[in-house]
C-alpha cells in the first residue's frame, strides 16, 4: 500500500492527472521520488502518439509543433516551468545568494521570467516544427524517452545534492525520502531509459544522453555555486532545460545524418 500511496504522491504532486487522496507521512513520502519519472513516461507516450500519428489527420507544421510544446504543460501544470520562470529572475538578479533564495520564494514576476519564458516557447516550437519536416519517428521516440530519463536525474538530484534550504519543496521530499534506495531505483530507471533510447537509435540516443547529461553538470555547478544547493525551482529549472536540450540534440543530430 506504501508504494501506491508513494505513486498517488509523485502523480498528485507533479501533474495535473486526477488522482485519489493519498497522506503525506514519512512512510508514503519514502518512495515518491521512485515514481517521478513515470510522470514523464505518460507525457512521453503522449508525445509519440502525437508524433507518430499526427500525419494521418492530417495538420500542418505550426500545428503539429505547438501541440507538442504544449502537451507537457497540459500534463503537469506548468509546475516545473514556474520553477525556470523563478530561476530566471533570481540569476538575472545579480544579487547575494540569499537574496536570490528571497526571488526564488517571491510569487511576482519579474522581466527576466517574462522574458525568459518567451525565448522557451519560441525555441521549443521552432525545433519542434523541424521535427514534422524531417518525418523520422525515431527522433520523436528518443524525445518521448527523455521526458522519463529528465525526470529520472531531476529526482536523483534531490536524493544527492545539497538542498539550499530547510523548507521547500525539495527538502520536504528529501527529508522524507529512503535517500539510498530511492537514488538506486532512480538509477535504476535511468540506465533503462537510457538503454531505451540507444535502442531506438544509436546515434540520436547517444546526443539525447550527453545533451542531458551536460545539462545535469551545469544544473549541479549552477546550484551549488549561486544557491548553495537545490530547491524545488532549480530542480524544476533543470528538467525543463533538459527537455529542450534533448529536442535541440535530436533535431541537430538528424539533420546532420
Amino acid at each position: 500500500m506504501k508504494y501506491i500511496n508513494a505513486c498517488i504522491i509523485a502523480f498528485a504532486m507533479y501533474s495535473k492527472i486526477p488522482m485519489p487522496r493519498a497522506d503525506w507521512e514519512k512512510e508514503n513520502m519514502k518512495y515518491a521520488m521512485c515514481f517521478f519519472p513515470w510522470v514523464g513516461a505518460v507525457i512521453g507516450v503522449c508525445v509519440y502518439l502525437w508524433g507518430r500519428f499526427a500525419g494521418n489527420i492530417p495538420v500542418g507544421s505550426i500545428l503539429y509543433a505547438a501541440v507538442l510544446t504544449l502537451i507537457p504543460i497540459f500534463i503537469t501544470g506548468g509546475i516545473h516551468l514556474d520553477g525556470l520562470l523563478d530561476t530566471a529572475d533570481a540569476l538575472s538578479s545579480w544579487q547575494t545568494r540569499e537574496r536570490r533564495l528571497e526571488i526564488l520564494k517571491d510569487s511576482h514576476t519579474g522581466a527576466f521570467a517574462i522574458i525568459t519564458c518567451c525565448m522557451y516557447f519560441i525555441a521549443y516550437f521552432g525545433f519542434s516544427s523541424e521535427l514534422f519536416e524531417m518525418q523520422k519517428i525515431e527522433g520523436i521516440g528518443v524525445i518521448a524517452i527523455g521526458f522519463f530519463l529528465s525526470r529520472c536525474l531531476s529526482g536523483f538530484s534531490v536524493t544527492a545534492f545539497p538542498c539550499a534550504k530547510d523548507s521547500g519543496l525539495a527538502a520536504t521530499f528529501a527529508n522524507g525520502a529512503d535517500k539510498k534506495r530511492a537514488g538506486k531505483v532512480l538509477i535504476a530507471e535511468g540506465i533503462l531509459a537510457i538503454a531505451v533510447m540507444i535502442w531506438v537509435s544509436i546515434p540520436l540516443g547517444i546526443a539525447a544522453l550527453v545533451a542531458a547529461l551536460l545539462t545535469f553538470w551545469w544544473y549541479h555547478h549552477m546550484s551549488v555555486e549561486k544557491f548553495g544547493g537545490i530547491t524545488g525551482d532549480l530542480a524544476g529549472c533543470f528538467l525543463q532545460v533538459c527537455e529542450l536540450m534533448i529536442l535541440v540534440a535530436v533535431v541537430v543530430v538528424e539533420k546532420l545524418l
